[in-house]
């Protein structure tokens, strides 16, 4: 099954991904997992990025899409993958479309996580990472024993300047922006599923490999 996951920030995208890719027995390539493997062996295509973000800018489309493609003919790829994180518009959509195109292959499914906009900023907002090890907590879902302080090393813990409500509303504005085009054009295709992502993990893991089972080979 070759599949492209979409979802605002918060709606858990990531989990979600893991929990497919391990069910479906395909890789899980994300952009951001691809883009630290080509800084970090110093490819030409990872040093070329790196200039980007040093700076603080976005990477280029060209560059993304060229790391995509090169991900994409990996042998581990062949038989299927879950794509998280690309292609984020329509032209990227249409160079996904010219790499498997390439390789003899075809997108299968585009899955959409839906979730209430109230939903993501209750489960961003009360998001707390801590210092020392990095490890995240919530103040709802899965506080700490001790307030403030991390309970496997005993950390401080603090509050993520892009988790706080209003900047989350705003990473949710601009996510609307930037994908309602591409989900405007999946479903124009009849490659687009919905499918609810609000509830417990456990329970919108068994929807979403029910929504993906006949998509499988």
């Amino acid at each position: 099954m070759r599949l492209v996951l979409v979802g605002p920030p918060g709606a858990g995208k990531g989990t979600q991904a893991e929990f497919i890719s391990e069910h479906f027995t395909i890789p899980k390539i994300s952009t951001g997992d691809i883009f630290r493997a080509n800084v970090s062996e110093g490819t030409d295509l990872g040093k070329l990025a790196k200039k980007f973000m040093d700076v603080g800018d976005l990477v280029p489309d060209e560059v993304t899409d060229a790391m995509v493609r090169d991900r994409l003919g990996q042998p581990d790829a062949a038989g299927g993958f879950l794509l998280d994180g690309f292609p984020r518009n329509v032209a990227q959509a249409y160079e996904l479309d010219s790499m498997l195109n390439d390789l003899g292959a075809w997108l299968d499914v585009v899955l959409e996580l839906d979730i209430d906009d109230a939903e993501v900023v209750r489960r961003l907002s009360g998001r707390r990472l801590c210092k020392r090890c990095g490890h995240v907590w919530h103040v709802e879902f899965d506080p700490p024993t001790v307030p403030g302080i991390c309970d496997r090393c005993g950390g401080e813990l603090y509050h993520r300047d892009d988790d706080r409500p209003h900047t989350v509303r705003h990473r949710l504005d601009v996510y609307v922006d930037q994908t309602t085009p591409l989900i405007k054009f999946y479903g124009s295709r009849g490659q687009l599923v919905v499918m609810d992502a609000m509830g417990p993990v456990e329970d919108v893991t068994e929807r979403a490999i029910a929504a993906l089972t006949p998509y499988a080979a």
